[in-house]
């Protein structure tokens, strides 16, 4: 009997032919997905509907080359893939939970109607469909993205549920109007939403307190632990940063663990895994259909969890060099808080770095040299996580990935279609310069 390969295994050895730069996040009963123009969101909307919206992605390479650069790439990576992710989230916090807000305006206006269903499916066929569909359970309300927005797994979820840091639409400018507001009308313009009651400001309370969150659980509590169990940093600094470093990872995995344990997340894990199985779909050149998606793994060796994991080990190599020790001398710095305190300073001043120097492992070494067998070790551990961070989508939620990896790529195959024009008309009128300039030559 032949033993059944783990996705594991099959995500290096299925990894298909065709390497696709796009990249994804898992979101609120939804999937983002990124490429070169475009960046796009497919939302399962209480009624069954699955509402998408796309918005293009300006290159800021020309007036700021220098963000472009080795190291200083992987930290505009690091926060553009964090302000992409918490705009995504915000629309799928709002189309998510579209129906809860308008039964609660409706109910303050007048009853509710008991045949409200019935009248739906009496106006035709297109109009069963939010009759059939279930409402969300009360259980799953009980944790709601809206209310608690303000989570450091927000910014876990912006980064771990992601197909690829790579940002190969360059900066992002101006956000456009959103092009489409249904799966069947992708590429009619619809009207702006009226703001909502989660706005621009709570969103960037939402990220702030996210990242400070985010600091206090992966840098302040395992330095403050490993304090008390090692004693003070310059009594034996490598000792310090192992211990700081292992408590780090425990943290993270314990946290990745405990929120996966919350009705929405394991949804939200679900849409990473067929954000996952799309991209496998794609890259072995096959339809994007729920039926050919399903059976790819649910992990993939291009997801940006990797990318988390290979910050935590680098972290350990960057503040084992850095001369921290000479500046605590240098200044006579008390032992105790001030010490701890400066210990704590130096790892977040030196995240930029140590994001840097993950992305060119990560993404740009790694993600150009998928079959060495190098590349194998240092994604492991990602790899390990992504048991976590993914579960076995249902068709549903592949249905929402594959609509938002075809806004991508429609996108992609129209702007091809106008370089294409461009390139013919150039050699069109290269050919008639040279035509005229033959017959110049003799007449002459």
């Amino acid at each position: 009997m032949t033993r059944e390969k783990s996705d594991l295994s099959r995500a290096f050895s299925e990894d298909g032919a065709r390497k696709t730069h796009v990249g994804g996040q898992a979101l609120l009963e939804g999937i983002m997905m990124r490429g070169k123009y475009n960046w796009s969101v497919a939302v399962r909307e209480p009624s069954g509907v699955v509402y998408t919206e796309e918005h293009d992605l300006a290159s800021g390479k020309e007036k700021n080359g220098w963000l472009y650069w080795p190291l200083v790439r992987g930290c505009r990576a690091l926060v553009e893939s964090l302000v992409l992710g918490f705009k995504a989230l915000e629309i799928a916090t709002l189309h998510a939970y579209a129906e809860e807000d308008e039964g609660e305006e409706k109910a303050e206006e007048k009853p509710v109607s008991g045949t409200a269903c019935e009248a739906a499916c009496e106006q035709g066929p297109e109009h069963e469909t939010a009759c059939e569909q279930p409402t969300r359970q009360e259980s799953e309300l009980e944790f709601s993205w809206r209310d608690d927005f303000g989570r450091p797994d927000t910014v876990i979820d912006a980064l771990g549920a992601q197909s690829s840091l790579e940002v190969v639409g360059e900066a992002e400018g101006d956000t456009p109007e959103p092009v489409a507001n249904s799966k069947d009308a992708h590429n009619i313009p619809s009207a702006k939403e009226p703001e909502s009651e989660f706005g621009k400001k709570e969103m960037a309370i939402s990220m702030v307190c996210g990242l400070a969150l985010g600091i206090v659980l992966f840098i302040v509590a395992p330095a403050f632990i490993t304090n008390l169990i090692v004693g003070e940093y310059d009594g034996n600094t490598l000792l310090w940063n192992i211990v700081d470093g292992v408590l780090r990872v425990a943290v993270f995995v314990f946290y990745i663990w405990l929120i996966g344990r919350m009705p929405e997340i394991k949804r939200m894990f679900g849409y990473h895994g067929a954000e996952h199985k799309t991209i496998h779909c794609y890259e072995h050149g096959l339809p994007l259909t729920p039926e050919n998606a399903r059976s790819f793994p649910r992990l993939h060796v291009r997801c940006g969890t990797a990318f988390l994991i290979m910050v935590m080990i680098i972290a350990i190599f960057v503040y084992t060099v850095v001369p921290l020790n000479a500046l605590i001398a240098a200044w006579g710095v008390p032992d105790g808080a001030p010490k701890l305190a400066l210990v704590i300073l130096s790892r977040i001043v030196l995240m930029p770095v140590i994001a840097g120097v993950s992305y060119e492992i990560t993404v740009r070494w790694a993600g150009s040299h998928p079959d060495n067998p190098l590349v194998k070790v240092v994604l492991w551990p990602g790899m390990q996580m992504q048991y976590l961070t993914t579960n076995e989508p249902d068709d549903g939620m592949l249905e929402c990935a594959i609509a938002a990896m075809k806004l991508v790529l429609d996108r992609e195959e129209a702007e091809a279609g106008k370089a294409a024009q461009v390139e013919q008309a150039t050699r069109a009128t290269q050919a008639k310069q040279a035509v005229q300039a033959s017959q110049a030559t003799q007449t002459a």
